[in-house]
This record gives C-alpha cells, structure tokens and sequence, in this order.
C-alpha cells in the first residue's frame, strides 16, 4: 500500500501552519485596547544584531490604554525607543530613565474600518494558504493513481478527507476573522 506517499496528518499540520500565522497576525492588530503581543513584531538593533523587543525588556499592560517597556540595559533605552518608533505601530514612547510608556490612542472609524480591511486580507492570505495545501494534497492523489500505487476509490476517499479538512480550516479562519472584526469595531 503506497498510501505512506500521502499523509492526511501533514496536510492538516500544514493548514493549521496557516492558521497560527493568521492568529499572530491577527493579535499584531491594534485594537484601541492595550496587549502586550502588539510588540511581538518589534526588531531592536541591538547587540550587533536583531533582536526580538521581549529579549531587551519586560512588557507589561498596567492600565487598559497603557504598555509599559521595562528595558534591562540602560544602554539599549534609546535602541529599544528607535525600534518602537520605527515599527509603524503608530506608538511614541514617553521615557522615564528605563521605561518607556506606550499610551494606546483611541482609534477613531476611519482607522477602525482600515484595520478591517487588513484584518480581511491576513484571512485571504490564510485561506489562499489553506487551498495551496490542499491542491497540493490532491495532486499527490491523482499522482499515486495514476502511476496504479492507489485505487481510484482510495483516491475519492482521501480528496473528500483533504476537502472536509479543508472546509474545517475555512470555517477556522472566517471565525478568527469575525471575532477580530468584531473585537476591532466594538469602541
């Protein structure tokens, strides 16, 4: 049986690799409430290298509105600022000696509805990624049954389960979508 050839198990751990990255994306997101996970994405020049902001700095959340950038090293203040301020977050730290305070602005419609709209494309991006993953399983079908090492039967079976995975993944995605949407809209 050459079904070894074909993993259900890979093609769902490959759907949810498009889910996670959703999730993360999705939690970058401003959303008027202050998290800790906003910084995620910051890159501090630091040390002759990259390195991620929570490497340099404890990040906490002392007020709905507020992070608080606690920097270990006095000398990566400044380094750890630049790399707020670059990071398109939209965020200026106030600085008092080694934190940094990130006060979260009200987000007004307009700039609710544009984060919508990324929100939406990050899903696209999932779902795209989702039928990538699929179209790649199914080709590994129609391959194992044409070279005769899967029946046309086994083939149907396992195309249904990738669809069924598939749709699962789909629906995932469009409720992590709703529930950003609806975290975005709510003032």
């Amino acid at each position: 049986m050459a079904t070894a050839n074909f993993d259900l198990n890979e093609v769902k751990r490959r759907m949810q690799g498009a889910v996670q990255s959703l999730k993360h994306e999705l939690g970058g997101l401003r959303t008027g409430r202050a998290s800790g996970s906003m910084l995620d994405p910051v890159q501090v020049e630091a040390y002759g290298s990259h390195m991620p902001l929570n490497q340099l700095a404890t990040v906490s959340v002392p007020e709905p509105r507020m992070i608080s950038v606690q920097v270990w090293d006095k000398s990566m203040v400044k380094a750890v600022e630049k790399a707020i301020v670059d990071s398109n977050l939209g965020l200026s730290p106030a600085t008092e000696g080694q934190v940094l305070r990130l006060r979260i602005p009200e987000l007004n419609e307009e700039r609710r509805k544009e984060l919508v709209k990324v929100a939406h494309k990050y899903a696209e991006a999932a779902k795209v990624a989702a039928r990538h993953v699929r179209r790649d399983g199914l080709d590994v079908l129609k391959k194992l049954e044409k070279n005769h090492e899967m029946s046309e039967d086994d083939q149907k079976r396992h195309a249904d389960e990738v669809q069924k995975v598939t749709d699962g993944t789909i629906t995932e995605i469009d409720q992590l979508l709703a529930a950003k949407e609806k975290e975005i809209l709510t003032v």
